[in-house]
């Protein structure tokens, strides 16, 4: 019989989560992440796998949570033109509101792990997902006479979706107050 775990790996995964957005996978020790969680490296190891593996499990969880609030958001009653403002608006104050300055995992990890093919499907997985919503609320909303006929939902979805993560990025510097507020406002009237 084995040997039952005397830890709770959903929290640890979160735990290792958070240190990983805060600090990034390079900046990131071996021993950091066995502080951090308060685990033996061995149990690390057995649970997770390396380093690598952690971070990508971490990743993962990271999109779990963030998609649903994503979809969610989107799929809010009544406009869906609105809805769509309404997630703009989001992003602007998830990134004002970042007091550490984190951003998006997922935008850190497109920019920091390019090369890594785990994590750039992950990546590439993630901003289909959002297109792909966003593209189908934009839909609706022209059909429901919302958007004007002549726009193209599948390239304001893409420009959405590249505004979005933009947002987290600048949400990283010291003067996103300067760049959100007016980004938008400029944002929103693309959506008139």
């Amino acid at each position: 019989m084995g040997r039952t775990r005397e830890f709770d790996p959903d929290a640890a995964l979160r735990s290792a989560m958070e240190l990983f957005w805060r600090q990034g996978y390079e900046a990131t020790s071996m021993q950091e992440l066995v502080d951090h969680l308060g685990l033996a490296r061995g149990s690390i190891y057995g649970a997770f796998g390396g380093k690598r593996e952690l971070y990508l499990r971490a990743l993962d969880r990271y999109i779990e949570d963030t998609r649903a609030e994503f979809l969610g958001r989107l799929a809010a009653p009544g406009s869906a033109l609105e809805a769509v403002r309404g997630l703009v608006r989001h992003y602007a104050e998830m990134s004002l509101e970042d007091a550490e300055a984190k951003g998006c995992l997922l935008t850190n990890t497109a920019v920091e792990m390019p090369a890594d093919s785990g994590a750039g499907r992950r990546v590439e997985s993630n901003l289909e997902m959002m297109e792909t919503a966003l593209e189908a609320v934009l839909i609706r909303a022209r059909a429901a006479g919302e958007l004007a006929a002549d726009r193209d939902p599948a390239a304001l979805a893409r420009f959405l979706v590249t505004l979005l993560q933009g947002m987290r990025v600048v949400g990283k510097t010291p003067s996103r107050r300067r760049f959100l507020d007016d980004t938008v406002e400029q944002a929103l009237t693309v959506l008139d």
